[in-house]
C-alpha cells in the first residue's frame, strides 16, 4: 500500500479531555520517541506526584510510616485484586514478575528425576531461575520448541504433547504473553491440560496486566504473576502474584523474597511486610490505575493501542520493505514484530547494540530482540504514543543504515 493511503489509516492520536497531547500526562522526555513501553514502562507525572508525596510522609515520621505500612499495602494489595478480577485472599504483592516466579519456585518440592517444561519463548531470566531450582533439586528441564507461526491450537497441542512425552513432569512454566517474540499464548487451554494432569502451571505474565482485560480469565489451578509497572502504568517495583493452586492450602507454602516480621502471618498477609523496603511504589500503584480509568478509560485505552499497534506495524514494514509474513497469529495486544533482515541483530549482543544505536543516534527508545538467530524490532504503544512517533522513528532511521 501506498505510504500516502497507509497514512490515511492512521487512527486518530489520543488527546487528554483539556484538547492536549495525551503525552502530557507521562513524565517522559518529549525530545524522545518513546516507542518501548512494553520493558519499563512508563509512570503518569499525578502517579509520580502522589508517590513522592508518599515518600516525603515516610520521611517525616519513619516510626509511624512504618507502624501503618502494613495495613496501607494490604488495603493497596485488595485494590490491585479487585482491578486484575482476582481473588484478594490469592493475591500478593511482589517487587517483580521475576521476584513472583522466583517464590513460587521456592515453594515447590522437586525430587530428583522430575522434570520441568519450558518453551523456547521464555523470557530469559525467569528460564535461568526454573534451570536454577531444578540443578539444585537434581531435577531436568525439557523445552519445547514453539515455532513463531504456529497458531494456539497447535501451541496447546505442542505443550501437551510434551507433558505427556514424561511420566514425571512436576511443572509446566509458559508465558502468557511472550516477551521476545510479543506473542499470545494459549494459556487458558494450557491450564486446562495441566489440571487435567494434575501438574502445576506457572505462569509468567509480566506483559498480561493492562494489555489484557481480564488477564487472569479461566487460569484457576495456577500460580501467575503479572508487572504493574508495563501496561498498567504503576511505579516500577509493582508486580500481583495470584495464587490458585489445586489445593488452596498449597498457598501457605509461598513465602516472600525477603523475610520479615510479617513471616508468621498467612499468604497473603505475609508478603505485605519486607523490611525497610521503599514500598511507595505499591501504595501508589492503584492510583495509576485510576488515573488511566478516570481519565482515558481501560476499556478505551485497550482498543486504541491495539488499533496503534497493528498501525505502527504496517506502517515500518512497508516504509522499510519488510514482509510480515510468519509472524505469530495471535500477537500481544499492545506489541507488535517487524523482522529485521538476516545476520541482523542475530544475538542478544548484537540486538542490545543496535536498540543502542538507534537511541544514541536518533532519539528513539525502542526494543530490539532476537529469536533463535533471528532479529526482530519489537514496537510498543500505549496513550501517549501517536502515529506520528511510529512515521518519524520509520522514516529517518533505517536498520540497514542506522
Amino acid at each position: 500500500m501506498p505510504q500516502a493511503d497507509l497514512r490515511a489509516l492512521a487512527p486518530d492520536p489520543v488527546l487528554r479531555p483539556d484538547g492536549l497531547p495525551a503525552l502530557d500526562d507521562w513524565s517522559l522526555d518529549p525530545a524522545v520517541r518513546h516507542l518501548n513501553h512494553g520493558s519499563f514502562g512508563a509512570v503518569p507525572s499525578a502517579t509520580g506526584t502522589w508517590q513522592q508525596a508518599l515518600r516525603e510522609e515516610a520521611e517525616r515520621d519513619p516510626v509511624a510510616w512504618f507502624r501503618h505500612l502494613p495495613a496501607r499495602v494490604a488495603q493497596a494489595r485488595c485494590a490491585i485484586a479487585d482491578w486484575l478480577h482476582a481473588p484478594r485472599e490469592a493475591t500478593a504483592l511482589a517487587p517483580n514478575a521475576s521476584a513472583g516466579v522466583t517464590a513460587v519456585l521456592s515453594s515447590l518440592t522437586l525430587r530428583a528425576g522430575e522434570r520441568i517444561v519450558v518453551t523456547d519463548h521464555a523470557y530469559g531470566a525467569v528460564d535461568m531461575a526454573v534451570r536454577r531450582h531444578a540443578a539444585r533439586a537434581g531435577a531436568q528441564v525439557d523445552t519445547v520448541h514453539i515455532p513463531l507461526a504456529a497458531d494456539a491450537e497447535q501451541c496447546a497441542a505442542l505443550m501437551r504433547a510434551a507433558v505427556d512425552s514424561h511420566d514425571r513432569t512436576a511443572l509446566v512454566v509458559v508465558d502468557h504473553i511472550t516477551s521476545a517474540t510479543a506473542r499470545l499464548m494459549p494459556v487458558q487451554q494450557i491450564a486446562a491440560d495441566c489440571r487435567e494432569r494434575g501438574i502445576a502451571l506457572l505462569i509468567d505474565g509480566a506483559h498480561a496486566p493492562g494489555m489484557l482485560a481480564e488477564p487472569l480469565s479461566g487460569l484457576q489451578g495456577t500460580y501467575w504473576v503479572g508487572n504493574l509497572h508495563k501496561w498498567p502504568c504503576a511505579p516500577r517495583g509493582t508486580a500481583a502474584l495470584v495464587a490458585q493452586p489445586a489445593d488452596p492450602a498449597d498457598r501457605q507454602r509461598l513465602f516472600p523474597p525477603i523475610d520479615s516480621w510479617g513471616a508468621p502471618n498467612d499468604y497473603p498477609q505475609r508478603f505485605d511486610q519486607q523490611g525497610t523496603l521503599d514500598l511507595s511504589a505499591w501504595l501508589a500503584a492503584p492510583h495509576a490505575l485510576d488515573f488511566v480509568e478516570d481519565r482515558y478509560g481501560w476499556d478505551a485505552a485497550r482498543t486504541h493501542i491495539s488499533t496503534l499497534a497493528d498501525y505502527a506495524q504496517q506502517y515500518v514494514a512497508e516504509r522499510w520493505g519488510v514482509s510480515l509474513d510468519g509472524l505469530p497469529p495471535e500477537p500481544a495486544p499492545a506489541m507488535r514484530l517487524v523482522p529485521l533482515p538476516d545476520s541482523i541483530a542475530a544475538d542478544e549482543a548484537a540486538a542490545h547494540a543496535l536498540q543502542h544505536a538507534i537511541a544514541d543516534r536518533h532519539a528513539c527508545a525502542t526494543s530490539v530482540t532476537t529469536w533463535r538467530g533471528r532479529g526482530f524490532l519489537r514496537l510498543s504503544a500505549h496513550l501517549y504514543n501517536t502515529p506520528a512517533d511510529y512515521q518519524d522513528f520509520a522514516d529517518r532511521c533505517d536498520v540497514l543504515h542506522i
